[in-house]
């Protein structure tokens, strides 16, 4: 996900998609335990949204936001 697009989204609306990008990682996690996981590389892209979106809260809240 591009950090333009999450930059146009309220705080409210980064905070819930962080938290579905968190269950979606875990699961992720459990189906490699497993060994079911189709896609082993989506593992890398939820963590680097979960950054992007931290990221963008943070600065917000240092009032870095341009």
């Amino acid at each position: 996900m591009k950090a333009e697009k999450l930059r146009e989204q309220s705080n409210e609306e980064l905070q819930k998609q962080e938290k579905e990008l968190k269950a979606e990682l875990f699961n992720l996690r459990f189906q490699t335990v497993t060994g079911q996981i189709g896609n082993p590389n989506r593992i890398g892209e939820c963590r680097k949204d979960i950054a992007r979106i931290k990221t963008i809260l943070r600065q917000r809240e240092l009032g870095l936001a341009e």
